[in-house]
Order: structure tokens, then C-alpha cells, then sequence
């Protein structure tokens, strides 16, 4: 049974290469091949080095463990970072390795994360996925409704992401109940 525990400091390398993986595979279609390069190993580890040294703005990271007590996902998240929405909470990023997509891993970790964010007193959630990204159905698929679409600009190209949005923390983990 997959576990949920909260990301500590030595597990920011594994994070970081689930991340680089991730993005990697999920994003080979959808990104240019010159931008795709712009994530590294390097800048993925100082990054979760510094989350995870001192979250900032009260910033929740979890991992989730296979059944052999192996990192193979993460999420992260914490206040909405544009504050234009009506929205209190933000998933950042949350990556699971290809063999363990599908599973029941991915719900989980969004549950434990939402979970999380409601007893840090967190009301309702947004996450911004590239729009033609095919996971962005996992999150209607939990409830969530398109908020917003925008351009984002990842390396030289420019790209469209689409924000999806739960109002109520509570509607998103009654769906886990379902």
C-alpha cells in the first residue's frame, strides 16, 4: 500500500530527479525540445534543497512511497502565487514516475495533500497544468473546474496553461470518499 509522509531534506535529490523524469516524459510532446532541456538535474536539486532547507509562506511538500518504502512521487504546494483569482491555496507541482501513474498514487497524494492544506486552514485550491496536457483530466476527474487560460513562457517558447480550481477544499476530499 502506497504511504504519504512529509518530503524532508534527504529526499530532495530523489525529488529532483522525479521531477526532471516527470517533467521529461509528460512534456516530450507538448514542449519544444530546446525548452524541454532548460529543466537540469542541477537546478531541479538546488531548487528542492532550498524548499525543503526552509519552506517559505508555510509551503506543504509530501512524498508518497511504494510498497518497498521508495520515493516515487511528490506534491507541493501552498498560498496562490498570483493572488488574481478567488482562490486561497495552490498545488505547485505535483510529479509521479511513469510506472506508478494510473495506479491510485496520484489520487492519493492529492488527497493527502488537500488534507494537508485544509488543516493549515486553507479553503479552496487552484493548479495550473499546459493546456494540452492529457493529466489535466485527472484533475476534472476529481472535480476541479478550468478557472483560467494564459500564456506562460518556459525557456525561448511560449505555451498555454489553464488554471483548474476547486472553491471548496471540502467538495475536493468528499470526491475521495466516492
Amino acid at each position: 500500500m502506497p504511504e504519504v509522509r512529509e518530503a524532508r531534506f534527504e529526499d530532495a535529490e530523489t525529488i529532483a530527479n522525479i521531477h526532471l523524469s516527470s517533467w521529461k516524459s509528460t512534456y516530450q510532446d507538448l514542449i519544444d525540445e530546446r525548452d524541454l532541456g532548460n529543466i537540469t538535474l542541477e537546478n531541479r536539486m538546488a531548487l528542492w534543497e532550498t524548499v525543503l532547507r526552509k519552506p517559505v509562506n508555510g509551503q506543504i511538500a509530501l512524498v508518497i512511497e511504494n510498497d518497498h518504502g521508495e520515493v516515487v512521487g511528490f506534491v507541493s504546494g501552498g498560498k496562490e502565487r498570483t493572488k488574481s483569482y478567488d482562490y486561497d491555496g495552490e498545488v505547485y507541482a505535483i510529479y509521479l514516475l511513469d510506472a506508478y501513474q494510473g495506479k491510485g498514487y496520484g489520487r492519493k497524494l492529492l488527497e493527502s495533500f488537500a488534507t494537508a492544506m485544509k488543516e493549515a486552514g486553507y479553503e479552496s485550491l487552484l493548479v495550473w497544468v499546459l493546456t494540452k496536457n492529457p493529466s489535466s483530466q485527472f484533475y476534472t476527474k476529481m472535480g476541479a473546474h478550468p478557472v483560467e487560460a494564459e500564456k506562460v513562457t518556459i525557456g525561448q517558447g511560449t505555451y498555454e496553461e489553464t488554471a483548474y480550481g476547486w472553491k471548496n477544499i471540502d467538495q475536493l476530499l468528499h470526491n475521495f470518499s466516492k
